[in-house]
C-alpha cells in the first residue's frame, strides 16, 4: 500500500458513509495470491530452493505478508510501515485471522531505509510504493539498505508501471462488486516526474469515498531502475514482462525480457539479485 494521505471524504453518506477503505482497496487493487506465485514461482526457479524468509516494505495492512505465512507452516514474513493506524488495522483484521500462524509476521512501524531484521530471502515493495523516493541519492539509498538486509541469494522483487497514459491526466474506472473503482492520475509534472494520484470508490447508491488515498510520487522509468540497482550494489535485475492472451489482453504471466511492447499501460515485475 505504501506511504498515503488518506483524506477519506464520504459524499452524499449512504452506502459511503460505512465503507471501510481498507478493504476497499485489498479487494480492488490487490492480488496476493498471484503476487506471491510469482514470487514463489521466480525465487524457485532462480535459487532451485524455496524462500523461507520474507520482508514486505511499504506494508499497509500486510495483506501480502499474511499471503506469506499461509503458503507453507515454516514460512516467516516481516512487515514494514510508518502509518501506524494501518498497521493497527491489519493487525486487528489480516493478521488475527490467521491463527497459530499470526506467530510467524513481525509488524514493524519503522523508515524502510533504517530498519533492521535478520538476513532475508526476499524483499518486495509492491504497488509502486517506492516511488515516493523522488530524488536519485534518496531511491538508490533504499536500494542499498535493501540489498543489505538480503542474504547472500537474497531476491528483490519490485513493481512498475509505465506507457504512454501513464504521463496523462486522467481517470480510470473499473466496477467491482458492489462498489466502483477510480484511479484518478490528478496531475503530472514532465519537467521533474512529479505525480499526485487518488484513488476514489463510488457506490451504486450514488455516494462516494472521494481521495480515500493519495499518492504524491515521482514516477520511475524502467531503465532508471535498472541504473539504480546497479550503483546500489545488486549483481544483476532483470524485467519481467506480462504477457498477453489470444484475446490481446493481459494474462497474468509474467516472463524475464530485454524487449518491451510500447503499450498504452503496462505493469511489469524488476527482480535484482544480491
Amino acid at each position: 500500500m505504501g506511504k498515503n494521505k488518506p483524506n477519506g471524504t464520504a459524499r452524499d453518506k449512504g452506502l459511503a458513509l460505512h465503507a471501510d477503505r481498507h478493504v476497499l482497496y485489498q479487494d480492488s487493487v490487490q492480488c496476493v495470491e498471484a503476487e506471491i506465485d510469482f514470487v514463489d514461482d521466480t525465487y524457485k526457479k532462480l535459487r532451485g530452493s524455496r524462500a523461507r524468509i520474507l520482508r514486505e516494505d511499504f506494508c499497509g495492512t500486510a495483506n501480502t505478508a499474511c499471503e506469506w505465512v499461509r503458503r507453507r507452516a515454516n514460512n516467516q514474513a516481516f512487515g514494514v510501515d510508518l502509518d501506524e493506524e494501518v498497521l493497527a488495522w491489519g493487525e486487528t483484521n489480516n493478521i488475527a485471522a490467521l491463527g497459530k500462524a499470526a506467530n510467524r509476521i513481525t509488524l514493524l512501524c519503522d523508515d524502510v531505509t533504517r530498519v533492521k531484521t535478520i538476513p532475508l530471502d526476499v524483499v518486495l515493495a509492491m504497488n509502486f510504493s517506492y516511488w515516493i523516493f523522488k530524488q536519485r541519492t534518496t531511491l538508490r539509498r533504499y536500494f542499498r539498505r535493501v540489498r543489505e538486509a538480503l542474504a547472500s541469494d537474497g531476491l528483490f522483487i519490485l513493481d512498475c508501471y509505465g506507457g504512454y497514459e501513464a504521463f496523462k491526466e486522467t481517470k480510470e474506472r473499473a466496477k467491482y462488486d458492489g462498489f466502483s473503482y477510480i484511479w484518478d492520475q490528478a496531475a503530472y509534472n514532465p519537467i521533474t516526474g512529479d505525480m499526485r494520484c487518488h484513488i476514489h470508490f463510488k457506490f451504486p447508491d450514488g455516494s462516494y469515498l472521494k481521495k480515500a488515498f493519495t499518492y504524491d510520487w515521482r514516477l520511475w522509468t524502467l531503465p532508471e531502475l535498472a541504473e539504480l540497482l546497479a550503483e546500489a550494489g545488486f549483481s544483476r535485475s532483470a524485467v519481467y514482462w506480462q504477457g498477453t492472451g489470444d484475446d490481446g489482453e493481459s494474462n497474468g504471466e509474467f516472463t524475464a525480457t530485454s524487449v518491451g511492447e510500447a503499450d498504452a499501460a503496462w505493469i511489469a515485475y524488476v527482480v535484482a539479485e544480491k
